[in-house]
């Protein structure tokens, strides 16, 4: 059989005008599936990054003692270490030796020290928890807290001494080691949780 030419040019055109159309509702169809597979697969915040040490050196009378001239050294070369970092909280308990040794950091970052007592290691796990995605925080706490918030958030410390008393803990002439927890409890999804230690000071 044999089609007119007009008739096949006619059909041609037809098909061209179409044609665009088909392309289009494809592509919008491809945007809207992709729309909707990132509605349904949210961004997971981002982590937050606690920074752990214990209280500088301190003075042996009292029962709440202040800092040596060791232990100002050394709380003012936390604040020269960390001033730049980004740090947006600082946590220290309720004794003197811990909030002088942030006391300078929170000085040069113009950020007010917020005390939690070291006897409730489950209300600082909370506030750390609490934290925006992103945050930096700076806990200063004592020998035998250390070692139980790195853990609570996850991470892990080594070399500790075993307490028959308080468990884990931090010999008592270490005052230079400095634990950086990088966790993300705010995620849906179990996120892994790194442990860098440093140390700083004399």
């Amino acid at each position: 059989m044999l089609i007119q030419r007009p008739l096949v040019a006619a059909c041609a055109a037809a098909l061209a005008l179409f044609l665009p159309s088909i392309s289009t509702l494809t592509a919008t169809d491809s945007a809207s599936t992709t729309v909707q597979e990132r509605a349904a697969s949210p961004e997971q915040p981002a982590p937050i990054t606690v920074i752990v040490v214990r209280h500088a050196e301190k003075v042996a009378e009292g029962s709440d003692p202040v800092l040596t001239e060791a232990g100002a050294a050394r709380a003012a070369e936390l604040a020269r270490m960390l001033g730049h970092s980004g740090v947006s909280h600082v946590f220290a308990s309720e004794f003197q030796r811990t909030q002088l040794t942030v006391a300078p950091l929170a000085a040069a970052t113009d950020l007010e020290v917020q005390v939690i007592s070291a006897r409730e290691p489950a209300a600082q796990v909370a506030a750390i928890e609490a934290l925006p995605g992103g945050s930096v925080a700076v806990v200063a706490g004592h020998s035998n807290t250390v070692p139980g918030l790195v853990a609570a958030l996850g991470g892990e410390i080594e070399g500790l001494e075993q307490h028959e008393r308080y468990g884990p803990m931090l010999a008592d002439d270490q005052y230079d080691r400095l634990f950086v927890v990088t966790c993300n409890p705010s995620a849906e999804d179990a996120q892994p949780v790194s442990t860098l230690e440093l140390r700083y000071g004399e």
